[in-house]
């Protein structure tokens, strides 16, 4: 297999905030480039087109072969597949949500557009307009908020530290409820409407009890707390609650409470006019162009940032003790080498024995280049790379009951992406740094990472034989010394 331009760089790090306020600057461009459109079908196709569209510049250093759509359509190898991806966002990145978000609403359309049930006449297409309608609104809402303020820095902190207490007048009694609910978000009669501190509160209604809590994530009765989880997130938000009887409204229900509403165990980074606007559109329609404003930001950010970092991190071929390691001894070499030159130079013997120091520079440059871009050049040499931390115990965690998290990564309504509880984490803290350094080791099966390794490799051995050759040529140009 050949290699690619010897100018080839590898991807730069991608910082998560740049991402942001690129898709910021973005939003308003790209909702106003889209037209209504009354159809159900033409609407799928065209929000599928304009995710393409948003994203589908491509990025410096990634090759065809590892681009964000062969991954995610399964054409790659060890270690680039797309549950490699997955992992590296679990155990690295920490920001597994987004793909998993992103996979589900993928099979989602795919779903909605192959069925032909009588009831998706009820679910009709959540065009820009009705969204420009709905953002407008919630701004509007927000700018009578903050004009609703008081002016007074000074009766605004007497009434904030009175707020909720005996002395404020306009509150009511804060009853025990879960989640930190106060009776204000009770249903009617189950509030007090007394401030008197001795009062007797009425008893707690039915599903409001302290071992609802419990009960909310396990059990069989799951798919009406999903229902009571986004209703809170409808009416938290000011928003009518939708109808029950539209297609795939259950679904819908959990995406909310595992994405969307606040404190969800796989909640989304939205803003808060997109996580409104998102439940206004949801709360009209279950079409999948009700998730336009946040699929688009939500894309962006794994072809933007996280497939990038994906793929430098996975050109990496060694563990970070691995890879320190590799660096020290490039170090080593080129001082080794530099003093063997110097003691050369010093001494009576001729000038062409000061040469043999390039040997050492040449290997110790080219081991420091290589693994300051995380290369190992004798795991290079074999085509090898460090088994990954969490992999090396999957195959005795999977006989589990459980299972480690990168197993249940790919459940679209899991528990939340938390892994600091799986055994192997502490296992491998307890790692002696020498066993660490000569780990287990893999074949690297995707052929474009091998290419793109050789590449890397050539790049350093050129550099370090430039970098030798000038310092070859000064040593012997130096006079000698005939000290001894």
């Amino acid at each position: 297999m050949g290699l690619l331009s010897l100018t080839y760089r590898r991807p730069a790090y991608v910082d998560k905030d740049n991402v942001r306020l690129s898709d910021d600057a973005d939003a308003g461009q790209n909702t106003l480039s889209n037209t209504p459109t009354n159809d159900s079908e033409a609407g799928l196709e065209k929000t599928e087109q304009s995710l393409k569209r948003v994203n589908s510049g491509s990025i410096a250093g990634i090759p065809p072969a590892l681009s964000f759509d062969n991954i995610i359509e399964g054409g790659t190898c060890p270690p680039c597949t797309v549950r490699d991806f997955m992992n590296y966002l679990i155990y690295v990145e920490r920001a597994a949500e987004n793909l998993q978000f992103f996979l589900w609403y993928r099979d989602y359309m795919k779903r909605f557009e192959q069925a032909k049930t009588w009831d998706l006449a009820l679910a009709p297409e959540w065009t820009p307009a009705m969204e420009e309608e709905a953002i407008q609104k919630i701004q509007r809402e927000q700018a009578e908020k903050a004009r609703k303020k008081p002016n007074s820095k000074t009766g605004g902190m007497t009434v904030e530290i009175f707020k909720g207490t005996d002395f404020d007048k306009g509150s009511t009694p804060v009853l025990s409820s879960p989640r930190g609910r106060s009776t204000s978000d009770l249903p009617e009669g189950t509030r007090t409407g007394s401030n008197d501190p001795f009062g007797t509160p009425p008893d707690t209604p039915r599903g409001y009890h302290h071992d609802t809590f419990s009960s909310e994530y396990v059990g069989s009765n799951m798919a009406t707390t999903y229902h009571t989880q986004a209703s809170d997130a409808f009416t938290a938000a000011g928003i009518k609650q939708p109808l029950t009887i539209q297609p795939f409204r259950k679904e819908i229900d959990r995406v909310i409470a595992t994405y969307i509403m606040d404190d969800a165990p796989r909640q989304l980074n939205l803003s808060d006019k997109e996580q409104k606007a998102v439940l206004h559109a949801l709360a009209h329609t279950t079409h999948p162009s009700a998730f336009r404003i946040i699929i688009m930001p939500t894309e962006s950010a794994l072809r933007r940032q996280a497939h990038p970092n994906f793929i430098r991190w996975s050109i990496c071929n060694g563990n970070p003790a691995r890879v320190f390691f590799a660096r020290g001894l490039g170090v080593a070499l080129i001082l080794l080498s530099t003093v063997i030159a110097l003691v050369l130079t010093l001494s009576k013997a001729g000038r062409g024995y000061r040469a043999l120091a390039a040997i050492g520079w040449m290997l110790g440059i080219s081991t420091l280049i290589a693994a300051y871009k995380g290369m190992c050049v004798v795991l290079h040499g074999l085509h090898h790379r460090h088994i990954r931390p969490w992999e090396l115990f999957m195959a005795e965690e999977e006989d589990g009951e459980e299972g480690t998290q990168a197993k249940r990564s790919f459940d679209s309504f899991g528990s939340g992406n938390s892994y600091e509880e799986e055994p192997w984490v502490v296992r491998y803290q307890k790692r002696n740094v020498i066993r660490k350094i000569f780990d287990r080791e893999v074949w690297i099966q995707e052929p474009m990472l091998r290419q793109i390794q050789d590449t890397i490799a050539v790049q350093s051995m050129l550099c370090a034989l430039v970098l030798s050759a000038i310092l070859t040529a000064i040593f012997v140009a130096v006079p000698g010394g005939d000290l001894f």
